[in-house]
């Protein structure tokens, strides 16, 4: 019996036949002692890859990036961004775009690493993430995933051996990241900013090429590309929404042009419902609060717009007009996407004009009596409204009437709507305590065992399992505020 010892990258570099001021090429940045400490099997298997060589010492050496793969082609990738609104030229400067794979199916995927090292984009940084963040980033878009949100992916950390030093001493990691792209709205606006008209069209016929290759023959392909990206984000938004997640840093340069969730920093999960949660340390005045979200989303594609403008129309006032009807739609597609996935949650198969007064009814009771957002609609789902104040409102009696009455108007049967409910409404979700738990199990005491539980749990959350009933509880009030940090 023949053993295959490599792991099966199959690398084809697209980006970096671009122009060489897209990016800066790097090399590998050794680490002290490399170990592997979770392995995202199921990913590797779609990936076409080879678990077995995976976890060879070569195989973590490149995930450590003491050592690039054959083919590999390291670079950091160059762009700008609004930061909490302020503008500012931004690059890789803790990441190497190790390389793109294409899978088994022919899908090309970058390869990159977080936490690798200080490239030439690095503000005064070392370059290297801390263990705790690098842990977080891999629950939380794994999740994302079994969710059904489009989301970047986690395919390994692996530990450096070697402290890097932020508050505190901290262990240092290195993560893994598999993406459609890492193109993002920062892309285009470094460009635009800075570079030639015929580089910025260069990266438009790529992105085209890469994500939305149908658009090339439209008459004018580089509004059809606005127009797809906008359509991909409202959809994007309306999902963060209909789960209770609020990113946390939705700055420009963390808006991806594929549609994906990316860049999961000071990131949570909403228990208590209220638009004006914020978990971000930074965010102190409430700029990507979860109400805000959509709003900012809006913003964000705006930024993106004004980079297209030169390749939208040769006259300036007919290319801001083309930009600003493109624009003008996104509040309706995100409104259409949150609808329907509100008459999804609450087993609604048809539509009635009003249909929203009713979902704003419920969450206005949700939000004044302080009701957990998730287990409200587990519990609607399974029909069990003790133990939670909410229900106890004669307010939520009269909304249960009505919602009741709405249910009886369409002809499918209650077993349907229990269905189409239990698919839509998660029992679980990454529970901001129970991740901290599980970082502090790992980062602190090099216990993985309760991250790969919870990792279980929340593989498949719509199915309402008994060894998922205790990861549906909600922490005990402590009277202080949940808080994330960037941390990296």
């Amino acid at each position: 019996m023949t053993i295959n010892n490599e792991p099966g990258w199959n690398f084809d570099n697209s980006y970096s036949r671009l122009p060489n001021t897209f990016f800066s090429k790097v090399k590998p940045n050794p680490v002290q002692s490399p170990d592997l400490v979770i392995l995202n099997e199921p990913l590797a298997k779609t990936l076409g890859l080879n678990i077995d060589a995976l976890t060879s010492e070569k195989s973590i050496e490149i995930l450590a990036g003491c050592q690039a793969p054959n083919e590999a082609e390291p670079l950091a990738q160059a762009y700008a961004g609004h930061q909490f609104g302020h503008f500012n030229m931004l690059g890789d400067g803790r990441a190497m775009l190790v390389g793109e794979h294409i899978t088994p199916e022919g899908k090309r995927v970058d390869i990159q690493l977080k936490g690798s090292g200080r490239t030439p984009f690095s503000r005064g940084g070392d370059g290297r993430a801390a263990l705790g963040p690098m842990l977080r980033e891999f629950i939380i878009s794994e999740a994302m995933y079994a969710l059904g949100i489009p989301t970047t992916r986690s395919l390994a950390v692996v530990t450096t051996g070697e402290s890097i030093i932020r508050e505190t001493e901290l262990p240092g990691a290195i993560l893994t990241r598999v993406a459609d792209s890492h193109i993002r709205v920062g892309t285009f606006q470094y460009v635009a900013n800075w570079r030639p008209i015929e580089e910025l069209r260069n990266l438009a016929d790529y992105t085209i090429q890469r994500h939305y290759p149908e658009s090339r023959v439209d008459e004018n392909p580089y509004l059809a590309l606005l127009q797809k990206v906008i359509y991909r984000q409202a959809a994007l938004i309306a999902k963060w929404q209909l789960t209770g997640f609020i990113h946390g840093v939705m700055n420009t340069d963390n808006m991806a042009i594929s549609g994906e969730t990316i860049d999961y920093g000071p990131c949570a999960y909403m228990d208590d419902y209220d638009l004006a949660t914020v978990f971000s340390s930074i965010d102190r005045e409430g700029r990507y609060a979860y109400g805000n979200q959509p709003y900012i989303g809006g913003w964000n594609l705006a930024r993106f717009a004004e980079t297209l403008l030169p390749l939208l129309h040769e006259n300036e006032e007919e290319a801001v007009k083309i930009a600003q009807d493109a624009i003008s739609e996104y509040n309706k597609i995100y409104q259409d996407h949150w609808l329907a996935g509100m008459r999804t949650k609450l087993g609604i198969f048809n539509k009635e004009a009003q249909d929203e007064a009713l979902f704003t009814g419920l969450l206005k009771i949700m939000q004044k009596s302080g009701a957990d957002y998730t287990n409200t609609f587990r519990s609607l789902t399974l029909g069990k409204f003790e133990g939670t104040s909410v229900f106890d409102d004669q307010e939520f009696a009269n909304w249960h009437g009505q919602w009741q009455e709405r249910l009886n108007r369409q002809k499918e049967s209650k077993e349907s709507v229990n269905e189409l409910m239990k698919s839509s409404n998660p029992a679980v979700i990454p529970r901001n305590h129970r991740v901290e738990e599980a970082l502090v199990a790992a980062a602190q005491h090099g216990d993985y065992s309760v991250m790969k539980k919870l990792l279980e749990a929340l593989e498949n959350p719509y199915a309402y399992t008994e060894n998922q009933e205790e990861y549906c509880k909600l922490p005990e009030t402590t009277g202080t505020p949940y808080r994330t940090f960037c941390g990296t």
